[in-house]
């Protein structure tokens, strides 16, 4: 095999791998991805004589409540999966029936599982969380959950110690720097929908009142869905 020849065939081969390579790094940043918003620190570690900053986000501790069905539950229950987030509870006469009605339309919107089709549920979850636990029992929030057509599979409403939940949604949700009117630590009545990676990392306020808004959110449901997890080494010859 002459000189020309070797080289075409070293480049037929090279070629679509080099493509490959710079196709698969520069498509990283083709789509908006939602940010993550809090840095828990920041450190700086040597890899190969090379120094390289690493940002450590924040990352939503765990929760254990209990759902709608009686079922005690916690965050860590929901490895792998994407979660919406939104604060409400059933005697309130105002925004909370509008923002289920809207978070039921995202549930439908997303096509989940429902009594003609299976489909597959595990990538979000959508969490309500009730401000008033003292009124809404596991009992109550099952009747309003299926007053608005909840799918208990995918959607939980949790009910638990009050103190524990504000905690959760004002130190680790940051709900109050969020929220334009000020969060009162006393009741916490927000309109904002908060996105969850898989790693429960805070990706996005939406305000659960506002059309644009939600589908907004709903697309950042479908890119975290997508994300690729960057601790799995990726194989060029995936299928």
């Amino acid at each position: 095999m002459n000189k020309s020849a070797l080289l075409g065939l070293c480049l037929a081969i090279l070629l679509p791998v080099v493509c490959y390579f710079i196709v698969d790094h520069f498509s990283e940043n083709a789509v908006p991805m939602p940010p993550r918003y809090y840095v828990d620190s920041v450190i700086t570690k040597v890899e190969g004589g090379k120094e390289i900053t690493d940002t450590i986000w924040h990352k939503a501790a765990d929760i254990k409540l209990v759902n709608q069905l009686g079922d005690s539950v916690s965050l860590s229950d929901l490895k792998g999966k994407v979660i919406v987030a939104d604060f409400f509870f059933t005697h309130c006469p105002s925004i909370c029936p509008t923002l289920t009605k809207n978070m039921k339309k995202l549930q439908s919107s997303l096509k989940l599982k429902d009594d003609t089709k299976m489909i597959d549920t595990t990538f979000v979850q959508f969490v309500s969380f009730t401000v008033d636990p003292q009124r809404d029992s596991a009992e109550q929030l099952k009747r309003y959950a299926d007053r608005f057509g909840v799918n208990h599979d995918v959607w939980w409403m949790l009910t638990g110690e009050k103190k524990k939940i504000y905690d959760f949604a004002l130190n680790e949700l940051k709900l109050g720097l969020q929220d334009g009117e000020g969060v009162d630590s006393n009741f916490i009545h927000s309109q904002k929908m908060v996105l969850l990676d898989k790693d429960r990392v805070v990706r996005g306020y939406y305000d659960g009142l506002d059309s644009a808004s939600m589908e907004k959110l709903a697309e950042g449901i479908v890119f975290l869905m997508l994300e690729k997890d960057k601790t799995k080494k990726r194989n060029l010859f995936r299928k």
